[in-house]
């Protein structure tokens, strides 16, 4: 654990005078649920869990202390045998944001009826059973980071601590390794699930349960996977990479809104991978160098496949800022795509605004998974508590990347350390075709760029699917159906 003896805030001394000394905050209660392969009865926790941290002061250990009360939702299969049952550790990202999304959404046993792309769900919203829930093939325990969902630092310590990327995998690591002490599931096959900047939380807490604490997974689901911030960055000079590794999804995304008739799916993102790779990539590569001949085709070509006028192409110099694009591509029906999940669309503010102020996807599932997540912590688990449950914040706008100085943020080489270090580790990998927070052309160059022999190549599995950021929004049973088969070792089709 961080050597703390720097920041008087974490001191016993500095907790508030005559508050009671912090706790677990727990509710048990149990369940049965009906699934295709016959009734499930869990048992499910919900609350806080207390984790700390050992205090060094001038070279001298001063004991634990307590740093925060972290929230959790845990799943465990009645009457199971837990040494040989997996467990699954399950996180969105953000940074800043609870996991709501994946626990009402795809892994529990109960989640939100979120409509579809065309017809999102209205208030009031309903929450539903999930009979392809994660818990027929993992014991499940849905972790909050610092200053999401419950999850709260101690009275007396500064919350700003643990927003960064090395303090955060540290505090989660923790709270792994003690879950499993508590529970006796350090002979489990253990498995970390993560969404997103989940993705960069999953790999890297890999990476510390390894050197820190010795423990050993069975593998790591990686959900719109972005560990090289570098492949799709458009706030640095040159925005290249991003720009081709974008396009296929532009191109997806044209195509599902009437862009491309006539064709398939396949073909166009056949053409826009190819095209991304070759021409474009040289194009950009040329700079003032690319001739005027070459350059008009290019541009006729890059607006074609990505479902702009060539005149809009012309003027951003061949390079389409995804932001920008999800203002542009329906501009002309006053309407705008979203960056989540490109198949939502929602109106525009201003016909002439440059970039969009709301991202349509997020307006149409935010209100239903907040509104079941709330219900359901405190009707059906029990949940006692009134503090504020903090869905999101804008903690990425400050979070603490201070040990990748200088370069973009990228773990692969964390990545690349536990599967050589884990010849029984495994990966799974997901993409969405629409998805233009984590752009899949980006993940699966990330992937290409390993550097791993063939043999734990041999241990990775990619899946695609025809959705944005969130498979489960419309792909549920099918993407559940398929992480329980990587989980179990077992194919359900």
């Amino acid at each position: 654990m961080p050597d703390l003896s720097s920041d008087p805030a974490t001191t016993p001394s500095a907790q508030t005078p005559g508050s009671p000394p912090p706790a677990d905050e727990l509710v048990t209660t149990r369940h049965t649920l009906e699934t295709p392969e016959g009734t499930l009865h869990y048992t499910a926790v919900t609350g806080r869990i207390l984790v700390g941290t050992e205090e060094i002061a001038d070279g001298v250990a001063r004991g634990t202390v307590p740093t925060a009360l972290m929230g959790v939702t845990g799943y465990t299969l009645d009457d199971a045998d837990a040494a040989t049952r997996p467990i699954t550790f399950v996180f969105n990202g953000g940074p800043g944001s609870a996991s709501m999304w994946l626990h009402m959404g795809l892994v529990g046993p109960r989640v939100v009826d979120a409509g579809t792309p065309s017809a999102p769900a209205v208030a009031p919203f309903r929450l539903i059973d999930n009979p392809h829930t994660l818990l027929r093939g993992s014991d499940i325990v849905v972790i909050d980071a610092m200053s999401t969902g419950y999850s709260r630092v101690v009275d007396g310590t500064r919350p700003g601590r643990w927003h960064g990327w090395k303090a955060d995998v540290e505090q989660v690591a923790e709270l792994i390794r003690v879950w499993c002490t508590r529970n006796d599931r350090w002979t489990s096959p253990i498995y970390l699930l993560g969404e997103s900047y989940g993705t960069v939380r999953a790999v890297s807490v890999a990476e510390r349960l390894q050197e820190a604490h010795g423990m050993y997974l069975a593998g790591i689901v990686l959900i719109s996977s972005v560990l090289d911030f570098g492949s799709q960055d458009f706030d640095n000079l040159r925005w290249d990479q991003a720009c081709i590794h974008f396009l296929p999804s532009y191109a997806a995304i044209a195509w599902y809104h009437g862009r491309h008739p006539g064709r398939t799916l396949a073909e166009v993102l056949a053409e826009a991978e190819e095209f991304a790779d070759g021409r474009y990539r040289l194009a950009l590569a040329k700079g003032r160098r690319l001739g005027a001949e070459e350059r008009s085709r290019v541009v006729a070509e890059l607006a074609r496949i990505a479902g702009l006028s060539p005149q809009y192409v012309d003027r951003c110099d061949l390079r389409i800022e995804h932001m920008r694009f999800c203002t542009e591509l329906l501009r002309s029906e006053g309407r705008t795509v979203g960056r989540i999940d490109g198949r939502y669309t929602g109106p525009s503010r201003c016909g002439t605004d440059e970039m969009m102020d709301a991202d349509p996807s997020g307006d149409a599932t935010l209100g239903a998974f907040t509104a079941a997540t709330q219900h359901y912590l405190r009707h059906e688990l029990g949940s006692r508590s009134e503090a504020e449950y903090r869905v999101s914040s804008d903690l990425w706008k400050h979070w603490n990347y201070h040990e990748f100085e200088g370069r973009p943020v990228n773990v692969t080489d964390k990545l690349e350390r536990v599967m050589r270090a884990q010849p029984g580790l495994r990966l799974r990998i997901e993409y969405g075709r629409y998805d233009l927070a984590t752009p899949y052309f980006a993940a699966q160059d990330m992937v290409d760029h390993l550097r791993l022999p063939q043999q734990a190549f041999d241990r990775i599995e990619n899946a695609w699917f025809e959705t944005g950021h969130m498979p489960y929004l419309t792909d549920r049973a099918e993407e559940a159906d398929q992480i329980c088969a990587f989980l179990e070792g077992f194919d359900r089709h």
